[in-house]
């Protein structure tokens, strides 16, 4: 049976954070650099742990005026702090509720930068190490994230998005872009089913690129996340996937 993680991004002020952490088996939860904050932390982690969902730390770039998704170049060992920082107060709280920390998954533009720039990957993965090696790095699928983690030894899982397009090298289509984001929730469908089962996304231009769909995102923000996600629980059951952090 083929076996993968569903993850959810959540803490981010969305409404739909508690009936999410149903259907997902990880959850990353923002730690108040691009949304969220102390108490919205700790609701979530205890909601998470309440349905036995893996809990992650879901850093991001100091950027809460545009969600996380600004552009930056900032120095390694900055990120490496502010990393470090963020995993720390997240896996206080988690360890405060009784619970661990799982994972680390980069949010926004900081995980799409550290996807191509070895330099920025580095620091995260050595933040992660640094935290606890038995943590796992969670980055898009054939990413330099992925190798960095590799580097430190660390655990890694390999990321795919059910609702972005994908370019013909693996990597996601620019949020200013056209095709960026897929809206029909057939086609996501579709994509998700293609990239978990047979290792292949279609980019917009139309080649077929190679991905290791070891866990499937659905954005928590997301206008229909919580109506998709059951619909995608539904056919992975048809399809005898099993969800499974």
């Amino acid at each position: 049976m083929t076996e993968v993680d569903l993850n959810a991004d959540l803490g981010e002020g969305c409404g739909s954070d508690a009936a999410l952490l149903q259907l997902v088996s990880s959850a990353n939860i923002a730690c108040g650099f691009h949304a969220g904050d102390a108490q919205t932390m700790v609701a979530c982690v205890r909601e998470a742990l309440k349905n036995g969902v893996a809990v992650g730390a879901h850093p991001s770039f100091p950027d809460r005026e545009n969600f996380g998704r600004t552009a930056m170049s900032l120095p390694p060992e900055t990120v490496y702090a502010q990393v470090l920082y963020q995993i720390g107060a997240l896996e206080a709280i988690v360890r405060a509720e009784g619970g661990r920390l799982r994972h680390v998954k980069p949010h926004g533009m900081l995980y799409n930068q550290a996807a191509k720039e070895p330099a920025l990957a580095d620091a995260i993965a050595r933040a992660v190490h640094a935290v606890g090696p038995e943590l796992i790095l969670v980055g898009l699928a054939g990413s330099e994230l992925i190798r960095a983690g590799a580097r430190y030894g660390l655990q890694t899982r390999e990321e795919v998005f059910a609702d972005r397009g994908y370019q013909a090298d693996g990597s996601l289509v620019p949020r200013s872009q056209p095709g960026a984001l897929i809206t029909d929730e057939q086609q996501s469908l579709a994509q998700t089913l293609e990239m978990v089962q047979h290792g292949r996304v279609k980019s917009i231009t139309g080649e077929c690129a190679t991905v290791n769909a070891q866990s499937v995102c659905i954005h928590g923000d997301g206008e229909h996340a919580l109506a998709f996600a059951r619909r995608l629980r539904d056919e992975f059951a048809a399809q005898h996937i099993k969800i499974s952090a």
